[in-house]
């Protein structure tokens, strides 16, 4: 696990387009935090740097939106999801076995229905009104292999320890 720390959203958004130039078909990305914390402004900048030409919003009641560019970007939001069952409506499996990169804000809330080679993306509120503490953690081979890469990618935002 390492920590970075954004000033406001317009870090946040850098800081996820810095994440989205290493990321590949298949990619998983959990995005956890309270509301407001930052998991949407975050989908935007990774979604700008895949080339996503259309506005990103939050999918809160559609569950899932599929948006083209570089890679297909599927943004899921299972906050309003009750029961792992209804993971199954997603059609999850399908997405996620997809040559897109999928994003999941409140994607704790699923980790069992999700196969165990995510990058978990954790929003905290920082000490200033938009700073944000943004810890990321992998879980699985796939990110392990590039875990250095995106630690130097992400360099100038790092929290030194």
């Amino acid at each position: 696990m390492f920590n970075t720390k954004t000033k406001n959203v317009e870090e946040t958004q850098a800081l996820a387009a810095s994440l989205a130039e290493l990321a590949i078909a298949k990619d998983v990305l959990l995005l956890v935090g309270d509301l407001g914390a930052g998991k949407t402004a975050f989908t935007q900048g990774f979604g700008k740097s895949l080339g996503v030409g259309e506005s990103i919003t939050s999918p809160t009641f559609t569950l899932a939106k599929s948006y083209s560019g570089r890679l297909t970007l599927n943004h899921l939001d299972v906050y309003r999801i009750e029961d792992l069952e209804e993971v199954r409506d997603l059609a999850l499996p399908e997405l996620l076995d997809g040559d897109a990169v999928t994003l999941i804000e409140w994607g704790d809330q699923i980790i069992p229905s999700i196969p165990q080679n995510y990058l978990e993306i954790r929003f905290e509120y920082g000490q200033e009104n938009d700073e944000r503490i943004v810890r990321i953690s992998h879980v699985g081979s796939s990110w392990h292999k590039r875990i250095e890469q995106l630690q130097g990618a992400l360099s100038e935002w790092s929290i030194k320890q």
